[in-house]
């Protein structure tokens, strides 16, 4: 008995935690133009997309400052080549739109200093 009830409660504490979980769309393309959506916390970012199996081409990077303090977002190549780069208030959001090639990308904010994002794209 008390082996069935364990079991039953693991199941419900199981489904209770995966209904919990927030899954990534996959980013819209729309005239040749990607999108991603980034928001910038203290330390770290969080995209609304996924950034898995992306392509070369058109993109526009929507990033919203979270920190609660300046914030910054400098974005290049996989080369390391700059791609552009901006503070942003707290609460402010950004749009830009860059070209990015079979190198990918990688993201990073200088002023609140997070890790390198580093995204690959695929043929």
């Amino acid at each position: 008995m008390f082996n069935r009830f364990a079991r039953i409660l693991a199941g419900l504490v199981l489904a209770t935690t995966l209904a919990g979980q927030v899954h990534a769309a996959p980013p819209q393309t729309v005239d040749g133009v990607t999108r991603i959506h980034l928001e910038q916390h203290n330390g770290y970012f969080a995209a609304r997309e996924t950034l898995a199996g992306l392509k070369p081409g058109t993109y526009e990077f929507v990033v919203r400052n979270e920190a609660g303090k300046v914030a910054g977002f400098q974005l290049t190549d996989g080369g390391g080549n700059a791609l552009d780069m901006f503070p942003l208030e707290p609460g402010e959001t950004r749009t830009v739109r860059v070209e990015i090639n079979d190198s990918g990308f990688r993201y990073r904010c200088p002023i609140n200093p997070t890790p390198w994002y580093e995204v690959g794209v695929s043929r």
